[in-house]
């Protein structure tokens, strides 16, 4: 398997479906089992520990890294051939937002990490011309923004009557998104966005209550 995994810098679209089907998934899961967020964010706090310690264990052991690299060929990059891979972040983030946030504003900084991440990256990679720090760009960051955005508005108008606040929050709510992803640049950004963006959302919530 040496040298058949992708690179940070090629598309790799399995892994970003792989990525959006099971933020989404999990969500459905949460919503259909009428779970309560301190239920599921301790579920995937659990989950992102136990992640995270068979991380640790593929790491120092050869024969099974070599495993799980064959299994999970298809999502993983190459950079995570002897490093942490994403998902024990993944696990992480989202577990740390239900259990920190309120539940509209934790499930919507979930949202920015199902769609924003990937979405951001896929366009950087295609069409990233200017760059705003190393591996990441304008375009990029523009892309983050808006997919934060329309899913604020979108997201908020199911609990207040559409107009200039919703408006403005749905601005906001999209830098806060876009910056944390920038913050990646320091922490995985599977950990930064849900968290930072549940962050700022409770802060900007708090002066315009859509939430």
């Amino acid at each position: 398997i040496k040298n058949t995994l992708a690179l940070r810098s090629e598309i790799h679209l399995t892994r970003k479906l792989w990525h959006i089907g099971t933020g989404l998934l999990g969500l459905s899961v949460h919503n259909q089992m009428g779970l309560d967020s301190r239920q599921t964010g301790m579920f995937l706090l659990i989950l992102g520990v136990a992640a995270l310690a068979f991380e640790l264990l593929r790491l120092k052991s050869p024969s099974i890294n070599e495993v799980v690299l064959k299994l999970m060929k298809p999502f993983m990059r190459e950079s995570e051939r002897n490093s942490l891979s994403g998902f024990p972040f993944y696990a992480l983030g989202a577990a740390i937002s239900l259990l920190l946030f309120d539940d509209k504003v934790a499930i919507l900084s979930i949202l920015f990490l199902i769609f924003a991440d990937p979405i951001s990256s896929f366009i950087g990679i295609l069409y990233g011309k200017d760059k705003v720090i190393p591996g990441k760009s304008v375009q990029g960051c523009v892309a983050g923004f808006l997919v934060c955005y329309i899913l604020t508005f979108g997201y908020g108008s199911y609990f207040y009557r559409p107009g200039v606040d919703l408006l403005v929050f749905s601005m906001l709510a999209g830098v806060i998104g876009a910056t944390s992803e920038l913050c990646s640049v320091l922490v995985d950004d599977n950990l930064t966005i849900p968290v930072l963006s549940g962050l700022g959302l409770t802060i900007i919530n708090l002066i315009i209550p859509i939430l």
